[in-house]
């Protein structure tokens, strides 16, 4: 399928998900993330990863603890970043209770970035996991998210720049039997999410956005905030 029609597809899937969307009236979670990218000198070679606080609440009841990092390659001539990487997860239990579960993840990730016109800048992220979750089998999923950063005050994503920051990303699952006679849903759940962005300075941009997450059995909202470094 051509790269255009690719794109018209995305963009079909993430505003149709986004006036399906509907904010949950519980309590609003709050993400707080760090995202890193650099690229060794004179190399094809690079490491990217995130760090990110998860909290059930604004702060303090969490949801995961989440450190993942990859080795990324950007191939010559090829307007693309794949990345081998590793995950681990602390889940902690909604509420007073301190129990928490872990999870150690390989993912494999293709990254394909795209501008439409002057000032809208697509990326594709196609990622591919190997889940071992506490007392379940072996589980794989696979992740599509078609990010989508459009300039407010300038043509370029460069100092001083503000966006709009948004993204719908759709989690399906592989293996379904998660052993003991459990099975998991085909769907996992959808991610839909809309914020502000500001360029600090080169390789230094902040979020600030609103992100709702969907399952078969409930949704929730999350407030993000983000940094994104690349040194």
């Amino acid at each position: 399928m051509k790269l255009k029609n690719i794109t018209l597809l995305s963009i079909i899937l993430l505003i149709t998900t986004t006036s399906l969307a509907q904010v949950e009236s519980g309590k609003t979670g709050a993400w707080y993330m760090y995202f890193y990218d650099t690229q060794f000198k004179d190399s094809n070679f690079g490491v990217q990863g995130d760090i990110q606080y998860r909290n059930w609440n604004l702060g303090g009841d969490l949801e995961q603890l989440l450190l993942r990092s990859g080795l990324t390659y950007r191939p010559t001539g090829v307007n693309a970043k794949f990345t081998l990487g590793y995950a681990h997860i602390t889940s902690g239990a909604y509420g007073d209770s301190d129990d928490t579960s872990t999870e150690s993840r390989i993912y494999q990730e293709a990254l394909i970035p795209q501008k439409l016109g002057s000032r809208v800048y697509l990326t594709h992220r196609f990622r591919y996991e190997q889940r071992f979750v506490e007392d379940q089998d072996f589980r794989t999923r696979y992740r599509y998210n078609l990010f989508m950063n459009v300039t407010l005050n300038k043509s370029a994503i460069e100092k001083g720049a503000f966006y709009a920051a948004l993204y719908n990303e759709l989690f399906v699952n592989g293996q379904r039997d998660i052993g003991d006679n459990r099975e998991v849903e085909f769907f996992d759940r959808n991610r839909t999410y809309l914020g502000v962005g500001y360029v600090l300075k080169k390789g230094m941009k902040f979020q600030l956005g609103w992100m709702n997450q969907k399952t078969n059995s409930v949704g929730k909202g999350q407030m993000q905030l983000s940094f994104h470094h690349n040194f």
